[in-house]
């Protein structure tokens, strides 16, 4: 039987479960979150990991796990069918740069549907690979055999950050320029889909993150100003799509941070997932670090905001 044989069968015998869902676990923190959060609110959580990425603790909260390639599609397909998998999320961090290993195919060893998927993207390069285009692909193949994602947003809101200074410690003047400028500086990279960061200090840019990420984009910062007290600003894209790639903060960004020199940190409200708030917080407050959620439209961006 083909492989698309066995999807088509898998369909026909599907039937929905209104309490279980898919989700596509990478690398970090999140995906546990997520996970823990929907068992918490009823879910039966299916899990698929991916390989060299997923930490494996994350079973804890799942009905059913499984590891898996990052190149099998097809195989992944046939475990939501199996497990009569509708609705899914994905969430946590894929590191980019293993797709720009020489010896990519045999590593991954991509299965049919996934070569026929990703073919104009990594073997005819007529299309790019960027982000948004990967993942939107992935969205929109799994959408064709009946597997809709949503977003881990949507499903757990109280992920987000809220508005407002989150710290005891206030940014002043200079800090609040610095981030009005990092946040044009950090919509522009985001709305070419380069990355979600920028490292600022005294309306100059440091860093901005691409393919590294943000903790490795924070580190150069620290090496490019050894002076330190630099403000951090990471926004959603203009253009933000809530199902995957969501900009997301906690204790490890804010170790990068104390490790880096950072002073500030800026994100988008209700658009920022904010992992550990009460440990985030209290880390940050520990070493009088600003974290700052805010919005465009915010008083807060006006010029005669109090300095602390």
């Amino acid at each position: 039987m083909t492989e698309r044989q066995e999807i088509s069968r898998a369909e026909r015998l599907h039937t929905v479960h209104p309490r279980r869902i898919g989700l596509i676990a990478g690398w970090g923190d999140l995906p546990l979150a997520v996970a823990a959060g929907l068992k918490n609110s009823g879910w039966e959580v299916f899990c698929l990991g991916v390989r060299h990425h997923v930490d494996p603790a994350i079973q804890e909260f799942c009905a059913d796990f499984h590891i898996i390639g990052l190149a099998r599609m097809g195989a992944a397909l046939r475990y939501f069918r199996r497990h009569r998998i509708s609705e899914a999320t994905m969430v946590g961090k894929i590191f980019k740069t293993g797709l720009l290993r020489p010896d990519l195919i045999l590593r991954e060893l991509p299965d049919w549907l996934t070569i026929r998927a990703f073919a104009p993207h990594f073997f005819f390069r007529s299309r790019d690979c960027r982000d948004d285009s990967l993942l939107g692909r992935v969205v929109e193949v799994f959408g064709r055999y009946g597997v809709r994602f949503l977003s881990a947003t949507e499903l757990l809101p109280e992920l987000l950050a809220p508005a407002g200074v989150l710290t005891a410690s206030h940014p002043m003047r200079a800090e609040w320029a610095d981030i009005r400028f990092g946040w044009r500086m950090a919509k522009g990279i985001g709305g070419l889909d380069i990355g979600q960061t920028v490292c600022i200090k005294s309306l100059t840019v440091l860093a901005v993150e691409a393919i590294e990420g943000t903790d490795e984009c924070i580190r150069r910062a620290g090496t490019l100003c050894p002076g330190g007290h630099f403000t951090v600003v990471k926004v959603a894209k203009p253009r933000q799509d809530m199902r995957f790639d969501v900009p997301t903060i906690g204790p490890l960004t804010i170790r990068t941070m104390i490790e880096a020199g950072a002073r500030v940190l800026a994100v988008e409200a209700h658009k920022t997932i904010l992992l550990h708030p009460a440990e985030t917080i209290a880390l940050a407050n520990k070493h009088r670090l600003v974290v700052v959620a805010t919005k465009p439209e915010d008083q807060s961006w006006q010029e005669d905001e109090q300095t602390s």
